[in-house]
C-alpha cells in the first residue's frame, strides 16, 4: 500500500466525494473552534496537488531522522539493509512522547497518522488529537513546512530539486555519488520533497493537505 497525499480535494471532485469531504472539514472546524483556534476556507476551484509519496513505511524513515535530529542535533547513519525505521529506539521514544506546549521541533511530522488525517492551512502549536480526528491527530501544515524545510538543511537537501529528477533516481537507487549529505538518504530525501511539495501547495492556497 502506497500513501497517497491530496490537497485541494473539494476541486473537480464528484458530489459523494464533495459530501463526504465536507463532512471531514465541519469536523476539523469543530476542533479548531474548541481549542480557540481559527478556521479556513476550503478552496472549490483551482490547481489540486495529488501525488504518491511512498509506502506508509517510507514515511518512518523521514520521522526517524527528525527524531534523531531533535533528540542529539545530527542525522543518524543511513539505514542498514534489513533495518526498520519503525523499530529504530529513538523514533519509538518519539512516537510515545504526548504532543505537548511548547511543541517539539518536528512534532507536527511525528505526531500525525502514517497513512490518513490532514494538515490544515492554520497555524498553531501542539498537534491536536482528537478521536472524532480521522487518523486521530491534525496537524497544521504551516508548521509541517518549517519542519520540512529544517529537516532539507539538515540534509543539505535543495527544496527546488526535482523528485522525480535524475538526481534524486540516482540516490533512490543507491549510486548517488556527490558529496551532498542527502545523497545518502535517498528514500528520505525523496519524500522530504514531496511532503514539501504539498506543504507548500497547502499553504499557498488554503486548501487542506489529506494523507490518504
Amino acid at each position: 500500500m502506497g500513501l497517497d497525499v491530496v490537497v485541494g480535494a473539494l476541486i473537480g471532485a464528484e458530489e459523494d466525494t464533495a459530501d463526504w469531504f465536507r463532512a471531514e472539514c465541519a469536523t476539523i472546524r469543530a476542533v479548531l473552534e474548541r481549542e480557540g483556534l481559527p478556521t479556513w476556507q476550503e478552496p472549490v476551484q483551482g490547481q489540486q496537488f495529488g501525488e504518491r509519496v511512498w509506502g506508509y513505511s517510507g514515511l518512518h524513515t523521514l520521522r526517524r531522522l527528525a527524531a534523531h535530529l531533535a533528540a542529539h542535533g545530527r542525522l543518524p547513519e543511513p539505514l542498514a539493509d534489513g533495518e526498520r525505521a519503525s523499530e529504530d529506539p529513538q523514533l519509538r521514544s518519539a512516537y510515545v512522547d504526548v504532543p505537548d506546549d511548547p511543541p517539539g521541533p518536528f512534532d507536527h511530522l511525528i505526531h500525525h497518522s502514517d497513512c490518513e488525517g490532514y494538515y490544515v492551512p492554520v497555524d498553531f502549536g501542539p498537534v491536536l488529537v482528537d478521536e472524532e480526528l480521522s487518523g486521530g491527530a491534525l496537524g497544521s501544515s504551516m508548521r509541517l513546512l518549517a519542519e520540512l524545510r529544517a529537516l532539507a538543511e539538515a540534509l543539505g537537501l535543495p527544496e527546488g530539486l526535482d523528485p522525480d529528477g535524475p538526481e534524486v533516481e540516482e540516490a533512490l537507487d543507491g549510486t548517488g555519488t556527490g558529496s551532498a549529505p542527502w545523497q545518502r538518504y535517498g528514500t528520505e530525501s525523496f519524500i522530504c520533497l514531496q511532503l514539501m511539495r504539498a506543504a507548500r501547495h497547502s499553504v499557498e492556497t488554503g486548501a487542506v493537505m489529506a494523507f490518504c
